[in-house]
């Protein structure tokens, strides 16, 4: 028998069909185990083991997700591997993550594992290394060696039995006092890409990239005081003065001060290693002194943070002192910035979620993560726990 369906019937059908459309389009709703799973992989980069699977299901569905995620950092992997990538790019120039191993990326990945505050990266007399006996290089200051050997030998840097904390100024041959020591800015590693050739003014580039997630075009105010300029910059690029006043000193008036606090550095490419001169300042920073005779001469390690004042301000610079001497002080400057906390969410929010925070979701969940990381001294490991779980159901 024909059935003939009625307008308002049809109508009925047409959107219920239309609502099943989109209800299958919709991804599931992950059930606690697909999120543990899901939380493991994006932390860790290797699957779980049934064992952990279980538990951090078990923990996802009693509400405690940060529990899952603590777990899954247990495993040697996230040291090894996604600390490592996670660290890498900061290492060198071109910022790829297939570099080796090295003394900046271990001290990452030490601090890390130790929950020691990560404002401390930037500013403490630490370097890490294998135990003694766990490899058969010894740490040097003139080869990578001994970092080569933990990577090709697959030493679990997760185990603080095998890898250590020392004082960067307590290794044989150093020749950095440990008032002038700045955790990974005095690095071999860093050296090696920032200190050589140039003028030091890379190092202080690449800090504001890596800890400030800044470059120098995004830094740039041309309303800062131009007296600490050096002498090898031409205020008349071309004959014309305005490029300068336009364009040159929005990076350089607040960047020159900066980098002063590096002028006792230098990497020897001879010897491939980091050198320093104290109370000498090297050479580099007095070269080209006719470009501009009545420029600023270098005379110490003194930096100065023009950009407190500024749109730079907005980067919330909060350590007591905007200048001082060497890099010590000013890792503490960078650091103890509400700039380098949001950047530091940032950076593990694109590795753990596989994208940079676009919505405005994301944004609020970074400034939140950035709050309590803050608030748990500085642990990124915190960061890591609450970036998961923040992505665990996206």
């Amino acid at each position: 028998m024909n059935m003939k369906c009625s307008g308002s019937t049809f109508a009925y059908t047409l959107r219920l069909c239309l609502l099943l459309t989109l209800l299958l389009a919709l991804p599931a709703l992950a059930d606690p185990r697909e999120q543990a799973k899901r939380m493991h992989d994006r932390l860790v980069g290797a699957p779980p083991s049934p064992a952990v699977l279980d538990s951090m299901e078990a923990s996802i569905a009693a509400d405690d997700p940060l529990a899952a995620a603590y777990e899954a950092m247990e495993a040697p992997e996230f040291y090894f591997t996604a600390l490592k990538d996670f660290a890498t790019p900061w290492t060198n120039v071109e910022r790829t993550v297939f570099d080796e191993l090295n003394d900046y990326s271990a001290t990452v990945i030490g601090v890390i594992r130790d929950d020691v505050p990560f404002t401390e990266i930037l500013s403490a007399d630490l370097v890490y290394v294998a135990a003694p006996g766990v490899v058969a290089s010894p740490y040097s200051h003139t080869d990578n060696d001994h970092y080569l050997t933990l990577q090709e030998d697959r030493i679990d840097l997760g185990d603080p039995n095998l890898f250590v904390p020392v004082a960067q100024s307590s290794l044989p041959g150093s020749v950095v006092p440990s008032t002038e020591t700045a955790g990974i800015i005095t690095t071999r590693a860093a050296g090696k890409a920032f200190f050589s050739a140039g003028t030091n003014r890379r190092m202080w580039r690449f800090l504001a990239i890596n800890h400030l997630c800044r470059d120098m075009e995004e830094l740039n105010d041309i309303t800062r005081p131009a007296d600490r300029i050096r002498k090898d910059v031409s205020r008349s690029p071309g004959g014309d003065s305005s490029i300068f006043l336009q364009t040159c000193v929005g990076c350089h008036s607040g960047m020159d001060p900066m980098a002063g606090a590096f002028s006792y550095f230098e990497y020897d490419m001879d010897l491939e290693r980091v050198t320093y001169t104290a109370n000498n300042v090297q050479p580099k920073y007095l070269i080209n002194a006719n470009t501009f005779p009545f420029g600023y001469t270098t005379a110490n390690n003194r930096w100065d943070n023009y950009w407190r004042e500024g749109p730079n301000a907005g980067l919330d610079w909060r350590a007591a002192a905007s200048g001082g001497f060497g890099p010590k002080g000013l890792g503490i400057e960078v650091a103890s910035s509400r700039a380098f906390s949001v950047c530091q969410v940032e950076k593990v929010f694109e590795q753990v979620c596989f994208s940079p925070p676009n919505s405005t979701q994301d944004r609020d969940a970074v400034e939140q993560i950035a709050d309590i990381f803050e608030a748990q001294n500085y642990s990124m490991k915190r960061v890591f726990a609450e970036t998961a779980t923040y992505c665990m159901g996206n």
